[in-house]
């Protein structure tokens, strides 16, 4: 009942507050809360600018006259559940912006009434009163919608001092009922009339009342045992001038034969919709069903929701045909646990029928079924097991809805479906259906759910449902998006809890149409493959569903629980074409930049020195010191051409001069009584080292003179360490006479130092020639004496031979 009455409150403050609180937007948020808080007074400390004061469910006993003066701008107010003895009206006179007043569920006795104009909502129910509280300012409350009475004695008289009043709704909430006058309900004059009864109450006459004073009529606690079929003994089931179109009957323990009169006293009034909820019911039956007369009615619909038997001696069948044998047009039956049900021989007209949450099984398909105007059906939450059967029946019908959820329906790839073409939406979720159910499908189908159940994939020879819009396959086994092949009018796809690791670019491809997309709650494996779906929702507007919360990575595992739209998938890593021509642009790009470098810079003159100084200090390494003793006292010999001998004497002896090496002069150190060839000879024998400074000028001088002595000596084999070229000039090969093979040969094997036209380069070049000479010889350093000398004759004339001695570097 607590539960029942919070969401009529709220509700009832729903409808009251609707007209105002669009004008004081500002307002609505002022809400005082002093629910459930064992207060026994009002606080005298609420704040001036509330607008809504809740005051329910605590110790209340009395209201004192300055409680709400300082809310002035109170507009809803909870007192419900309560101690509250006695009211005052007049102790709301200050607060002249009173909309709702809610005194339910107190001890009220006694009530001084004070005219609140304003006064939309009032309740009074569940109190103490003897009579019903009402007097000549209640009927003064000319905004007054929704009004909530109680009162152990219901007289003509209570109501008619606000008969003038239209009301939108009467709540009579009766703790005792000790007498009714009958015709008391029929003088208010309201649109909904709610009554909840006490407990063993004859509630038949204000049943009858009732039917003729509102459009819509609500009951709770019809409970009468069998008052209800003794008082029928005296009175016909006829009635006129009733009003009522909708009845509501909630919480029914009755007899059945109770029941059935119920059910043939409300089939000859204006009730067009009969609905009765949490009804219980059993016991003997005396009453002949064939009697029940079906004619002459209004009856429409008619609805038994959450329906309990007791033990008793009829057979169910006779239940069943009762119903369907009623000319109407809506039929609900569920939550009843009824095993079957019996159809009459002959066509109705139902056009709505719902019998979910029963145990309903094939059986109810296996005999014929005349139901031509049939348009929805719902079986959900049976024992349903064949959908090929189902099919067979919905054929003879006119279904447009069919709703065959929460069963155990399954489809066997022989088994054939015909399907009417009338049919547009069906629910199949939570069944045991897999991919063959593709194969038992109406072509009309627009709205098809297949959630929850066993499908791994969409099979690519189903058939084409051309009208399909809406698409539902969450919470099953896919793999990856269906294509739209099939589906090329499909525009909203519920994909979100299979186990999709990268959806494939076909669904992309195919699924032009599809705005909405529920994809997620899916084990998304963040890779290349998933980057044109992460991309899929940036350039669409907001077509996906639950974007971004529900879209989290499962693999691999370093991205496990990151969000999709964080994951950053770069075009260059992913696309194998742009990463290949990117490389290719790059390595292009680096090769013009290395020819450049080399063209402008002379790159490779620098390598070629940088490889023959390593390959210097390889051999200066490898060199032992039993190779470097002996007779050796020079470090370089030096050949040169009377031409170049500018460039020896400005540059090379300098360069040497500057490393404290002491230079000979042939003027000092000239031994008259040897040749120049015993000289040149002694001297190679003498040095480490032997330079040659080559150029076109040294090939043009008289080589071949001393080539015969430098050929016979150890020292010029071609494969010796000893000898160092510096080449000024280049000297092409084929310039080379062919009677100097053994020059040649030199210059095509050996490495040389070439000096450099830019003198930049020449730093390299000392250093490299620094690293070639440089020889650690055996003793101290002692004072050295260069000697150099020139000799020039007939034979060996444009010629000149420098020697440099020293005994450490």
């Amino acid at each position: 009942m607590k539960h029942i009455r919070s969401i009529y409150v709220f509700c009832s403050i729903a409808m009251s507050l609707q007209g105002w609180a669009s004008k004081l937007p500002e307002e609505r948020e002022l809400t005082t809360n002093f629910s459930n808080m064992s207060l026994r007074k009002i606080p005298a400390d609420l704040t001036p600018t509330t607008t809504t004061l809740d005051l329910s469910y605590n110790l209340l006993s009395q209201l004192q006259s300055s409680d709400f003066r300082s809310v002035s701008k109170l507009k809803v107010l909870i007192l419900c559940h309560n101690r509250i003895q006695e009211l005052d009206i007049k102790t709301f006179e200050f607060n002249r912006e009173l909309r709702y007043l809610d005194l339910s569920y107190n001890r009220l006795k006694i009530v001084t009434w004070y005219s609140l104009a304003g006064l939309r909502h009032l309740d009074l129910s569940f109190n103490d009163f003897d009579t019903v509280p009402i007097c000549e300012e209640t009927g003064n409350m000319s905004h007054l919608e929704i009004l909530g009475l109680s009162g152990a004695k219901i007289q003509k008289s209570d109501f008619q001092k606000i008969a003038h009043l239209h009301l939108n709704t009467v709540f009579l909430g009766l703790r005792s009922l000790s007498h009714y006058e009958e015709g008391s309900l029929p003088i208010l004059n309201t649109t909904k009339l709610h009554i909840v009864l006490p407990m063993n109450t004859n509630f038949w006459v204000l049943l009858r009342d009732g039917i003729k004073t509102s459009k819509v009529l609500e009951m709770t606690n019809i409970n009468g045992k069998s008052q209800f079929a003794s008082y029928e003994t005296q009175h016909d089931l006829t009635l006129e001038d009733s009003k009522t179109s909708i009845l509501l009957l909630n919480k029914v323990d009755l007899l059945w034969d109770d029941l059935l009169l119920i059910f043939q006293f409300v089939w000859h009034t204006s009730v067009e919709c009969f609905q009765i909820q949490h009804l219980t019911f059993g016991g003997k039956v005396y009453l002949d069903h064939n009697s029940f007369d079906y004619s002459n009615t209004v009856m429409r619909t008619m609805k038994l929701e959450h329906v309990q038997f007791r033990i008793f001696s009829i057979p169910q069948e006779r239940i069943y045909l009762l119903f369907t044998q009623m000319d109407i047009e809506n039929l609900t039956i569920s939550d009843a646990q009824i095993p079957h049900m019996l159809f009459p021989v002959y066509p109705t007209r139902f056009q709505y029928l719902n019998f979910a949450d029963n145990i309903l099984t094939d059986d109810l398909f296996k005999q014929p079924i005349q139901l031509p105007h049939l348009k929805t059906l719902i079986l959900k939450g049976n024992k349903l097991e064949t959908l090929s059967l189902m099919s067979f029946f919905a054929n003879n019908t006119s279904l447009r809805h069919l709703d065959l959820s929460q069963n155990l329906l399954q489809h066997e790839n022989d088994e054939n479906c015909f399907w009417p073409e009338t049919l547009i939406t069906m629910n199949l979720s939570s069944n045991e259906l897999a991919d063959s159910v593709f194969r038992c499908l109406p072509r009309s189908i627009q709205i098809l759910d297949l959630s929850n159940n066993k499908i791994q994939t969409v099979p690519k020879e189903i058939i084409h449902l051309k009208s399909l819009q809406v698409l539902s396959l969450a919470f099953n086994f896919l793999t990856d998006l269906p294509g739209c092949n099939h589906f090329r009018k499909l525009s909203v796809l519920n994909i979100e809890m299979n186990l999709i690791f990268s959806p494939s670019l076909d669904f992309f491809q195919s699924c032009q149409e599809v705005k909405t997309l529920n994809a997620g709650r899916n084990p998304f494996r963040c890779t290349c493959e998933l980057r044109d779906f992460i991309q899929l929702e940036k350039y669409s507007e907001s077509m996906m569903i639950g974007w971004s919360d529900l879209y989290i990575c499962e693999y691999p595992s370093n991205l496990k629980g990151t969000r999709l739209k964080d994951v950053h998938l770069p075009e260059l890593s992913c696309n194998t074409a742009l990463l290949i021509v990117t490389i290719a642009v790059i390595m292009l790009v680096l090769g013009m930049a290395v020819a450049f470098c080399c063209f402008y810079f002379d790159l490779p003159w620098y390598l070629r020195i940088l490889g023959q100084w390593t390959q210097t200090l390889q051999r200066i390494r490898k060199t032992t010191q039993e190779q470097l003793r002996g007779n050796v006292r020079f470090h370089v010999f030096i050949s040169y051409c009377e031409h170049d001998s500018t460039w020896v004497k400005h540059e090379l002896i300098p360069k040497l001069e500057k490393e404290e090496k002491l230079i000979c002069l042939h003027e000092g150190n000239f031994d008259p009584g040897k040749s120049i060839t015993e000289n040149i000879m002694n001297c190679i024998e003498k040095s480490c080292k032997s330079i040659f400074v080559l150029s076109p000028n040294f090939v043009q001088s008289e080589w071949y003179h001393y080539e015969l002595y430098f050929a016979h000596h150890s020292l010029f084999h071609e494969n010796s360490d000893y000898i160092i070229f510096i080449l000024l000039e280049p000297i092409p090969l084929y310039c080379i006479p062919t009677r100097y093979p053994k020059l040649k040969a030199l210059l095509a094997k050996k490495a040389y130092l070439e000096w450099p036209k830019d003198r930049h380069k020449c730093r390299l070049f000392w250093a490299n020639l620094r690293a070639t000479i440089k020889v650690n010889l055996l003793g101290t350093r002692e004072m050295c004496e260069l000697q150099t000398f020139v000799e020039l004759n007939e034979e060996s004339r444009g010629s000149a031979i420098s020697l440099i001695r020293t005994d450490c570097l």
